[in-house]
């Protein structure tokens, strides 16, 4: 990390603890370098870093001070309906996510991010030396598991992450859905029960209907995760065969869980004997100078099955996920190889490629950089043009915004509405089995902040009040 992104998350840390108010002045540029020992150059990039985030602001001949403080408040704790069902969403939602794929709408409602921010040259390079060097065998040797180097280097990953996982407990799958899919499988039968965060991550609740399987919704909090008395309760009440969460980032919600609730969180699915699935696909886009740990790091028993993906954070379209099953990587990976046989080995040997190279960190620190910068500018637009009443997540990494609007709000109308006017959106009600959350929706910014996105902001704003 570089001296000044060192400086700017101290100084960050510091506004977000109180010990710099808003409206209070930064050190001067001279001040700051004698204090650190640091260059003009290296505090002048960090304060412009603030500033972009929309931390500080510039005043002429008067220096850096701390912006005024958003004054939209954070949403509280979910409370959905304490009994399971069984979800019927799938028709529901792919009228949505079909609606929405014209190329020129606002993708405030996608569920990727922009494709240029990531490195396909580089990726393309690797792709190609893998094709034109492939060694025959590997058509059979790279079978599930999955190809042994690509293998390898996500253990590494795990390694310097403070995780320890073997490699023959990783399965290479065709995306995290594919792993979180094996997963239940691996885990239940059709008419068993999975509790689930709520809101929860559409495809989540789409594979759920699918296998015919019944969910358990958990009091959810924006900001610290899944209520750990609400699924002790759903826990001692209900037959639950699974738990699917996102401790890290979770989507639609942002939620981050503390790390003095996760050992906590583990004991209790142990005592229960209820089998963890970790969706951790938005783990390395954390904000901030270290990355969550993993639920994984904490098991000792194989309890858990640790989902993750390069889709969110290096290679979208590549779709390569795996998952680190634990005491049911066995039978996943005999489920893989029932199911889609194999992942495309050439990739595989690409991302291998990719990963050896040491080409990522570094992609991911310039990612997690602009993702933050947008997360300020959308909150920001937010605070301009939504509702005095509205309550925004600011998350801590990933790429979505939950925003729960006054309860006079129909955000499936202004989903509908808006489209007409070449902006997509996230309704609340995708993310809920049983069509909640009516006056909330989710909104994407990961993609290039643009006029068009202020604009886009602007029009729903104004949507809304005529709502009202």
């Amino acid at each position: 990390m570089h001296l000044y992104e060192h400086l700017a998350l101290d100084i960050e840390q510091h506004i977000r603890d109180g010990v710099l108010r808003p409206g209070e002045r930064l050190p001067s540029i001279r001040q700051a370098c004698r204090a650190r020992q640091l260059s003009p150059a290296t505090v002048l990039e960090a304060y412009h870093r603030l500033e972009s985030r929309g931390l500080v602001e510039a005043r002429p001949k008067s220096g850096y001070f701390v912006r005024p403080h958003h004054t939209l408040a954070a949403p509280g704790l979910t409370r959905p309906a304490g009994r399971s069902t069984a979800p019927k969403v799938s028709d529901f939602i792919f009228e949505i996510l079909e609606s929405a794929r014209d190329p020129a709408v606002v993708p405030l409602g996608s569920s990727f991010l922009s494709p240029f921010l990531f490195p396909f040259e580089r990726l393309g390079r690797c792709l190609a030396a893998a094709a034109r060097g492939m060694d025959p065998r590997a058509t059979v040797t790279d079978l599930p598991p999955g190809n042994d180097e690509l293998r390898r280097q996500i253990a590494l990953r795990y390694l310097h992450g403070g995780t320890a996982v073997a490699g023959d407990e990783i399965v290479i799958t065709s995306g995290a859905m594919e792993a979180l899919n094996l997963c239940l499988q691996a885990l239940t039968r059709p008419g068993d029960l999975v509790a689930v965060e709520s809101p929860a991550f559409y495809a989540v609740l789409q594979a759920i209907e699918r296998l015919h399987l019944r969910v358990v919704e958990i009091p959810t909090h924006p900001r610290d995760g899944v209520s750990l008395p609400a699924l002790e309760q759903a826990l001692r009440v209900h037959p639950v065969k699974a738990c699917v969460l996102m401790p890290n980032f979770q989507n639609p919600l942002g939620a981050l869980v503390p790390d003095d609730q996760r050992p906590a969180l583990l004991a209790l699915l142990q005592r229960h004997d209820v089998p963890l699935i970790e969706d951790d696909t938005y783990a390395e886009l954390y904000f901030g100078r270290r990355a969550p740990l993993a639920m994984k790091a904490l098991d000792r028993s194989g309890l858990v099955l640790h989902v993750s993906s390069f889709s969110k954070c290096l290679a979208p379209g590549y779709r390569v996920g795996w998952v680190a099953a634990g005491r049911f990587a066995q039978k996943v990976q005999r489920l893989k190889i029932a199911t889609s046989l194999a992942t495309t080995v050439p990739v595989q040997i690409a991302l291998a490629d990719f990963l050896r190279s040491g080409a990522f960190d570094p992609h991911l620190r310039r990612l997690r950089a602009t993702l933050e910068r947008q997360e300020a500018r959308l909150a920001a637009a937010l605070e301009r043009h939504f509702p005095a009443a509205s309550r925004i997540t600011r998350p801590r990494g990933g790429y979505f915004t939950w925003v729960q609007l006054p309860p006079w709000a129909d955000t499936l109308a202004l989903h509908r509405r808006a489209l007409d006017e070449g902006i997509s959106l996230a309704p609340g009600p995708m993310f809920s089995p049983r069509r909640a959350y009516r006056d909330c929706l989710r909104l994407n910014f990961g993609h290039p902040w643009s006029a068009a996105h202020e604009q886009a902001i602007e029009r729903l704003g104004r949507m809304l009040a005529e709502q009202r």
